[in-house]
C-alpha cells in the first residue's frame, strides 16, 4: 500500500498500531545525577516512583503523586523500593560513601520490617515460608484478607 494515501486518510495518531510516516523522531533526556542528591522519605518515594526529586518527571503532565494506604504491607513496600532506588543510584555512583551507609541502614529496617511482617501474616515468598515451624505457604488468611486494622475481614 503507498504510504502517502496512508498518510493522507490517517493522519498521525497514535491509535495506528505502527509508526506513521509523519512521525516525528524523539530525542530521550535523563537528567544527569550529582552526588549526594535530595532524597524523597520511603512512602514520599514510592508514591513518585523515584527516591529522587531530580529525576522526578511527571508522567502525562501528572503533578500530584498519589496517595498511599497506611499498613505493615505498605510500610514493608516503601522501604524495599527506596532499597531498589539506591541499589540502582550506587551502581553509577559507588563512591558516594553517605548514600551507601543510607542503603545498608535500609537494607536492615527492610530486613527487620519483612520478619515483623511475615511473624504478624506469614510468609511473603514461597522460600521464606521455610522458615517457620510447618508449611504454611498456602494457608489463610492471605494478605489482602486483613482488614486496615491488622484483624481479618
Amino acid at each position: 500500500m503507498d504510504l502517502d494515501f496512508i498518510a493522507e486518510f490517517h493522519p498521525c495518531s497514535d491509535e495506528t498500531g505502527s509508526l506513521p510516516p509523519c512521525a516525528p523522531l524523539a530525542v530521550p533526556f535523563v537528567p544527569m545525577q550529582q552526588n549526594n542528591p535530595k532524597m524523597y522519605p520511603p512512602h514520599q518515594a514510592l508514591c513518585n516512583g523515584t527516591l529522587f526529586p531530580g529525576l522526578n518527571l511527571p508522567f502525562r503532565m501528572k503533578k500530584e503523586p498519589r496517595t498511599m494506604a497506611e499498613g505493615a504491607a505498605c510500610e514493608l513496600q516503601a522501604l524495599l523500593f527506596v532499597l531498589t532506588e539506591l541499589g540502582l543510584y550506587l551502581d553509577t555512583h559507588q563512591q558516594d560513601r553517605e548514600a551507601f551507609q543510607l542503603f545498608q541502614r535500609y537494607a536492615k529496617l527492610a530486613e527487620e520490617g519483612k520478619r515483623r511482617y511475615e511473624a504478624a501474616y506469614g510468609p511473603l515468598t514461597q522460600a521464606s515460608a521455610a522458615n517457620f515451624q510447618e508449611y504454611i505457604w498456602l494457608s489463610d488468611p492471605w494478605p489482602w484478607e486483613y482488614c486496615q486494622e491488622g484483624g481479618r475481614k
